[in-house]
C-alpha cells in the first residue's frame, strides 16, 4: 500500500515550495488509494519557532490538504532515534555518533535530521518520499541509513523548485513566498490550491506565475455564492453584489468599504445629481438608473464620487442596488 508523508519544519507559515510538496503528496496518495502521514520535523530546535507547528496545521487546513495520520512530532521519538543510531555505530570520545561523514547523534545525544528522517520513514512504512529537488543529497544519505538498519528505502520522487521571476529563491521581494503572504494579498485558498495542482510535479524548477494566480483568483471568487463571498470578505451579505468583479478578497473588502464607509468627496455636478435623485425617487433599479444617466449625458463619475468617495471601484449599478433608497438620496445631497 502506498504511504507518503509530508514533513515540514515548524518554522512558521508554509513556504510555497513546501505547499507544492504537500499538494503533490496528497494527490499521489489519493491517486494510488494510499495514505499520507503528517510529520513535524522539529529535530533542529534552533530553527523551530513558537507556534510554528500550529501555523502549518492552519495553512494545510486553509489549503484544503488533509492528512490521514498524525501530526507526529519527530522530537517525541528521540528515544527510538538514539536506539537506532546505536544499532549503526558507537559514539566517539565527544559523545557524537557518525555514519561515514554524517552526524547521527550530536555530542549531547540529540538526534539529527538525517537520522530521525531515515528512522521515521522506515518505522512508518513510507513507500514514496515526494519533495523538492534540493533534497537530492539527503535521499542518498537517508537511503544508506535505512539499509544500515536492514530496511528497504522508499522511492524518492523529486520535483522542481518554485523560484522568483529572476530565477532566485522565492522570497517576499518577489511578491509572495509563503501561504501567509498569499492570504494577506487576498488570494482565496481555491486559487492557490488550483495553481499548485496545475504545477503537479514539475521536472524542472519553475518561476512563480503571479498573473496566473490572479486569474485563478478571479475564477474562484466568481464561483462563490453571495453568502460565501460575503463571509470570506467579512462583510454583510447585502453588499455581496458589490464584491463581484473584485480580483481578490483584499480588493473585495475595499469595494465593500466604499459602500459601507465612504470617504466624503466634493462633487461639482448639480444637474447629474439632481437627475440621479429623481431616478432614485422614481423607483428605478441600479442598471436602469445608470442607463438613464448615460442617455442624458450625466456624469457617472460624479455619481460614483457622491456615493463612494472614490473615482474607481465596483460596478456602479451594484453600488446603487446595495444602498437603501434613503441612503442614496442622502449621499447624493452632499
Amino acid at each position: 500500500m502506498v504511504r507518503v508523508r509530508f514533513a515540514p519544519s515548524p518554522t512558521g507559515s508554509l513556504h510555497l515550495g513546501n505547499a507544492l510538496s504537500a499538494v503533490a503528496n496528497r494527490a499521489f496518495a489519493d491517486e494510488h488509494g494510499g495514505t499520507m502521514l503528517l510529520r513535524i520535523d522539529d529535530t533542529d530546535a534552533a530553527r523551530s519557532v513558537e507556534g510554528g507547528a500550529d501555523a502549518i496545521l492552519a495553512d494545510l487546513e486553509w489549503l484544503g490538504v488533509g492528512w490521514d495520520e498524525g501530526p507526529v512530532a519527530q522530537s517525541s521519538r528521540f528515544v527510538r532515534h538514539r536506539e537506532a543510531a546505536h544499532l549503526i555505530g558507537d559514539p566517539d570520545a565527544e559523545g557524537a555518533l557518525r555514519f561515514g561523514h554524517t552526524t547521527l547523534l550530536r555530542p549531547d545525544g540529540t538526534p539529527t535530521y538525517q537520522l530521525a528522517t531515515a528512522v521515521d520513514d522506515l518505522d512508518f512504512g513510507i513507500t514514496h518520499v515526494i519533495r523538492g529537488s534540493d533534497h537530492r543529497a539527503n535521499g542518498e544519505i537517508q537511503s544508506g541509513l535505512i539499509r544500515a538498519l536492514d530496511g528497504e528505502p522508499p522511492q524518492y520522487i523529486l520535483h522542481g523548485l518554485l523560484l522568483g521571476d529572476d530565477g532566485t529563491k522565492l522570497s517576499k521581494r518577489h511578491g509572495a513566498s509563503s501561504l501567509d503572504d498569499l492570504r494577506e494579498a487576498g488570494l482565496p485558498a481555491e486559487a492557490v490550491r488550483a495553481y499548485l495542482e496545475e504545477l503537479a510535479l514539475p521536472v524542472h524548477d519553475v518561476h512563480l506565475d503571479l498573473p496566473r494566480l490572479r486569474r485563478l483568483s478571479i475564477e474562484a471568487l466568481a464561483a462563490l455564492s453571495d453568502e460565501e463571498l460575503a463571509a470570506r470578505a467579512g462583510v454583510p451579505v447585502s453588499v455581496a453584489p458589490v464584491l463581484r468583479g473584485a480580483r481578490d478578497l483584499r480588493e473585495a473588502r475595499e469595494y465593500a468599504a466604499q459602500v459601507l464607509e465612504p470617504v466624503p468627496a466634493e462633487v461639482d455636478a448639480p444637474e447629474t445629481l439632481e437627475r440621479f435623485r429623481a431616478l432614485v425617487e422614481g423607483g428605478l433599479d441600479g442598471r436602469s438608473i445608470v442607463r438613464e444617466l448615460k442617455a442624458v449625458g450625466g456624469s457617472l463619475k460624479a455619481v460614483r464620487l457622491a456615493l463612494t468617495g472614490a473615482e474607481r471601484g465596483p460596478e456602479l449599478a451594484a453600488v446603487i442596488e446595495a444602498l437603501p433608497r434613503d441612503e442614496l438620496l442622502r449621499r447624493a445631497l452632499r
